[in-house]
């Protein structure tokens, strides 16, 4: 199971920080990631980062986004600084590089002023 909160609606250059909690099939082994999905377009990862703390990120967020995980409460995060409207889209966690079958809900994030 995984479940997504966080979101919400921020101005241009906020921030927000999303979590995920992790439970069933997928453990501390796994890497994980956060994908997006805005109105009318493919979903699209944006970082992961492996159980040993190993991270990655599209371009489009590298230098604001930052992905880390706590094993121990089986929780990813994503702390997403200096926002920018093109980043509004719903966000949900999932392993990586592929993703298991099955997706949470997601946490909506909208950058309006």
């Amino acid at each position: 199971q995984l479940v997504e909160s966080g979101g919400g609606l921020v101005q241009p250059g906020g921030s927000l920080r999303l979590s995920c909690v992790v439970s069933g099939s997928i453990g501390s082994i796994n890497a994980m990631g956060w994908y997006r999905q805005a109105p009318g377009k493919t979903r699209e990862r944006v970082a992961g980062i492996t159980s040993g703390g190993s991270t990655m990120y599209a371009d489009s967020v590298k230098g604001r986004f930052t992905i880390s995980r706590d094993n121990a409460k089986k929780t990813v995060y994503l702390q997403m600084n200096s926002l920018k409207v093109e980043d509004t889209a719903v966000y949900y966690c999932n392993t990586v590089p592929v993703p298991a079958a099955f997706w949470g809900r997601g946490t909506q994030v909208t950058v309006s002023s």
